[in-house]
């Protein structure tokens, strides 16, 4: 009701501004010329009344183009209605800079009417330009990142394009375990080692802390080893995302603009890329799934180092660091024994083999 009201006062004001400007150059004409005071306030009282009367015919059909209007806007995107307003605005620039040397003919038509025209034309393809060509102009704004996108695309590897490139974080460098993965060729196309990677293994290596800057020295000779020795293509991304801090986060972007796999072994990153979609190859996850399958009930021999964490528990290893834990092995500590498997528990840190030395199941099996 408020911008009905609203345009009813428009078209009231109109009218009266028309009727006080026009209506004495008709009186005039119809030959009504005094008192001269009176007629141009004769006029705005009766145009502002004309049209008054028109607008209740009038204001509906303005009320519903309105809210059409205003139904397209609100489901426009954005960017649609900022390039179209940017273009529209331009192109009535250029018309009224046209304009002003149009205004200096004598001739009507080309100083009053083409104006008019000329104002429309330009606004309508300002509008129009700026609306079609929103993406090629929304490039330009971000002209940084097409750079930086076409960095990624320098770096995806593989000639038929098929092949997602691998992009290496800091914990599996340091791990030492992808150069041996790499050697064997199991892992297709492009290693990438982000520079920002390379910065936090430096950083590392400095530590004053022993450990970490043994730590990091095993990643930059990995790192290494990876570029010349390992049959694999090792490339450097050199960009970097300066909004964001998080190594993590940065790995997590660029995997996603390279729509490569990211490879690592930290079990926060692996689930934090999981929840964004990002493929992951954990080397965890890798180690645990080649390590020999042991079934119930096959016999092997083990030697037991230590005790177990229950009573008469001892624990021993397989070569590939299975944990074996041996019932009744508290008192084979340091000895060889043959054991039988009663059991595998797969765990998120690895497998776990529950067996029983072979001697106390045959005295088991006698004795039932």
């Amino acid at each position: 009701m408020l911008l009905k009201r609203i345009i009813q006062l428009f078209i009231l004001i109109a009218g009266g501004v028309i009727g006080y400007l026009y209506f004495p150059d008709l009186a005039a004409l119809a030959g009504f010329d005094s008192p001269q005071w009176l007629i141009p306030y004769f006029g705005l009282l009766l145009g502002a009344i004309i049209l008054f009367l028109i607008s209740f015919w009038l204001v509906d059909y303005i009320v519903d183009f309105l809210k059409l209007i205003e139904e397209k806007l609100v489901k426009a995107p954005v960017a649609d209605l900022l390039f179209g307003s940017l273009g529209l605005i331009f192109g009535l620039i250029i018309a009224f800079l046209v304009n002003i040397y149009l205004q200096g003919f004598e001739i009507v038509l080309l100083s009053e009417v083409l104006p008019i025209f000329t104002t429309f034309i330009m606004g309508y393809l300002g509008f129009q330009v700026g609306f079609k060509r929103r993406n090629e102009f929304v490039g330009l704004l971000t002209i940084n990142r097409k750079s930086e996108k076409e960095e990624l695309e320098g770096v995806k590897a593989s000639s038929d394009g098929n092949v997602k490139p691998k992009i290496l974080d800091t914990s599996v460098i340091i791990d030492g375990r992808i150069a041996d993965i790499c050697e064997t060729q199991f892992l297709e196309g492009s290693i990438i080692i982000p520079h920002f990677v390379l910065e936090e293994l430096q950083h590392i290596a400095d530590s004053s802390d022993v450990l970490k800057r043994n730590r990091g020295r095993r990643g930059l000779d990995i790192l290494n080893r990876l570029q010349k020795e390992v049959p694999v293509d090792v490339q450097m991304y050199e960009g970097d995302f300066e909004e964001i801090q998080e190594v993590d986060s940065k790995l997590v972007k660029l995997t996603k603009l390279l729509d490569g796999i990211l490879v690592t072994n930290d079990f926060n990153l692996n689930k934090v890329s999981e929840f964004q979609n990002v493929t992951v190859l954990n080397i965890n996850d890798l180690a645990n799934a080649v390590k020999p399958v042991v079934l119930p009930g096959e016999e092997m021999f083990v030697q037991v180092i230590k005790v177990g964490k229950e009573d008469k528990q001892g624990v021993a290893y397989l070569d590939d660091g299975t944990m074996i834990v041996v019932e009744d092995g508290k008192g084979h500590i340091g000895e060889q024994v043959e054991v039988i498997v009663t059991s595998v528990l797969q765990t998120s840190a690895g497998r776990m083999i529950f067996a029983k030395p072979k001697h106390n199941g045959k005295q088991a099996s006698t004795g039932s």
